[in-house]
């Protein structure tokens, strides 16, 4: 269909004054019962993927620690408890099923406000789901390649004049695996700015009035999830937040939305 003439009407859209056509009242029981059921859904794929990665763990954690750290026997992993292998294979899939559940997260909400979505925020929000993995993927490479080498080479600069190092399995892995994990879910910042944004929930103005709000929370987050032995974490972590923000409101400004 064409537009009419000041522009009121489209195609996909309808009378720019209608609501979503799928839209309706439903009691509160029922919104939580479909709540909890999609995040069933979004729990039951990771552990499928998780399933999946835990028989690969060892090679999983033999490939990651030594990528990080030396092979030449001075940073062979400690183990200190009879579990601490099985739990590192847990959480090195944990990991895996983490990285892929953020896009189904994503999808299930989705699902869940389709029916009071317009067909414009519909196109959105779906084209979010290979951009939420995408996001994810490249907040991993983030930490493996850039993040977790820093840390470690400053740890092992600043501590081998000081001490003997003896690098503990359960220790040193939490590290790689939070990491790597919290980094897959920080880059997901850009897409729910865009997201929100384009769906009307805020506009780029409040978000930068507000953005001191926002780098303190980053901060706050940062140092409630980013523990090391460094104290490198947490301030890389916050850094990254910040400027994923800054950069996403940069790009907002440059295309005028």
């Amino acid at each position: 269909m064409s537009e009419t003439a000041d522009g009121a009407y489209d195609a996909d859209e309808g009378l720019l004054g209608d609501g979503p056509e799928s839209d309706e009242e439903m009691p509160l029981a029922d919104h939580i019962e479909e709540m909890v059921r999609r995040l069933g859904i979004v729990l039951v794929a990771m552990a499928v993927v998780s399933g999946i990665a835990f028989p690969f763990g060892d090679r999983i954690i033999t490939f990651l620690w030594y990528s990080m750290l030396p092979a030449d026997g001075t940073a062979d992993p400690r183990v200190y408890h009879p579990l601490a292998l099985i739990l590192a294979r847990l959480k090195v899939a944990t990991l895996a099923g983490f990285v892929v559940a953020l896009p189904v997260f994503v999808y299930q909400t989705y699902l869940f406000m389709r029916p009071g979505l317009y067909p414009h925020e519909r196109r959105y929000y779906l084209a979010s789901v290979p951009a939420s993995l995408v996001l994810a993927t490249f907040g991993v490479l983030f930490a493996y390649f850039l993040v977790l080498p820093a840390i470690f080479t400053y740890f092992l600069y600043y501590s081998q004049d000081a001490a003997a190092i003896a690098f503990g399995l359960t220790e040193t892995f939490d590290l790689i695996v939070l990491m790597l994990g919290l980094f897959a879910a920080v880059f997901q910042i850009p897409l729910f700015i865009m997201l929100a944004i384009m769906m009307g929930l805020t506009t780029r103005q409040w978000l930068a009035d507000k953005r001191l709000y926002f780098w303190g929370a980053f901060l706050g987050i940062a140092f409630l999830f980013s523990p090391d032995p460094t104290g490198m974490a947490p301030i890389i972590v916050a850094a990254t937040m910040i400027g994923l923000f800054e950069a996403t409101l940069l790009v907002l400004k440059w295309v005028r939305r």
